[in-house]
């Protein structure tokens, strides 16, 4: 079969590799539909390694090269003998993380928080932009026929963004800012939305400014480049933003959420740094602002998020800009994503023509 693999930093291959033969009986072997890509994946390819193993993980075994991709949605080809809930030609969404079953956070709701957490497309031998994928029965929910191909490979981002929601402690009726309009901030502003929120949006890129202005969701979207931001939404709201969150990882987007936020106000940190990133402690004590770190997602999450798409209160299909062949992935994709002229949001990538 065709793979996507990474060997490190700028360097991804289109290679044939073995397809599966058989899975264990609680696995189920998948043949891909369509895989998205990822900031994180991004972070990879220019940076990288960072989260994919350059020794074989201690949980899975998996190391570079590393068939890549974890955003996606695809139809099962053979079913393990323990699982009685699934058949061939089930299509599903996939769940990425790979997580113990019985260590301290699984026992307690939170497998997504393990140390010995892995994930498909970087520390498990299986990755979205191949042909086929073995994987375990809690990385697969089934998706309704009216869901399609393409919305189900946006639940695992969708997942993310709704989880850094819930994080903020975010109320109907309250007034959120996005700082960063990328794939996770625009699918954070569908899912305030979806909870009744005042959203505000600030964005340098004027492409994504402009998608995320036609949707009609946000009271404002604001360039943070040519505007003050904090002082626009004191303006707008009297004392700042109930909630705010950072989806860019970058130090000058923090410092704006905390200067942007009411006092006693919550900043949501979602997106990555690449460097160490300073903060004022200052402001942070002074305003009494609750900080809070998020990542991943609750790994039971994905039917309620598939309920959601498949109620048109999700519209997740929004955020496509796109569709590329395996084949072009790298020039049509990852290239275009990492250009300073990219104007776009997600980025579909068909391991099957």
């Amino acid at each position: 079969m065709k793979a996507l693999r990474y060997y490190g930093r700028k360097d991804l291959r289109v290679e044939d590799v073995p397809p599966p033969e058989r899975c264990a009986p609680n696995q189920v072997i998948v043949k891909i539909s369509v895989c998205g890509v990822c900031g994180t994946d991004l972070h990879e390819y220019l940076a990288g390694p960072i989260f994919i193993p350059t020794k074989p993980d201690p949980f899975t075994g998996a190391s570079i090269p590393q068939i890549i991709g974890h955003e996606f949605s695809g139809t099962i080809v053979a079913v393990g003998d323990d699982l009685k809930d699934y058949r061939e030609n089930d299509r599903v969404a996939i769940q990425p993380l790979i997580v113990p079953q019985n260590d301290y956070y699984a026992l307690r709701g939170l497998s997504h928080l393990s140390e010995k957490r892995a994930a498909v497309g970087y520390s498990w031998p299986w990755g979205g932009m191949g042909e086929y994928a073995v994987l375990n029965d809690y990385n697969i929910a089934k998706l309704p026929n009216s869901v399609s191909d393409e919305q189900g490979a946006l639940v695992e981002p969708a997942a993310v963004a709704i989880h850094a929601v819930r994080t903020g402690g975010l109320q109907v009726g309250n007034s959120l800012l996005i700082s960063g309009g990328g794939p996770i901030g625009a699918l954070a502003v569908l899912s305030g939305a979806a909870a009744g929120a005042t959203i505000f949006l600030s964005e340098p890129n004027p492409a994504r400014r402009k998608v995320i202005e036609s949707w009609g969701l946000c009271a404002a979207v604001l360039d943070p480049s040519t505007e003050d931001v904090p002082r626009r939404l004191r303006d707008l709201t009297e004392v700042g933003v109930d909630v705010a969150i950072e989806c860019v990882g970058h130090e000058r987007s923090l410092a704006t959420c905390l200067e942007s936020v009411k006092r006693q106000g919550v900043v949501v940190q979602i997106g990555l740094p690449t460097t160490a990133t300073r903060i004022d402690l200052e402001l942070l004590v002074s305003k009494a602002i609750h900080l809070r770190g998020s990542t991943c997602f609750s790994i039971h999450s994905w039917p309620e998020i598939i309920g959601l798409i498949d109620a048109g209160k999700l519209p997740v299909e929004k955020l496509i800009s796109r569709r590329v062949t395996l084949d072009r992935a790298v020039p049509d994709a990852f290239d275009v994503l990492t250009s300073r002229e990219n104007d776009c949001l997600k980025i579909l990538v068909s391991p099957t023509t």
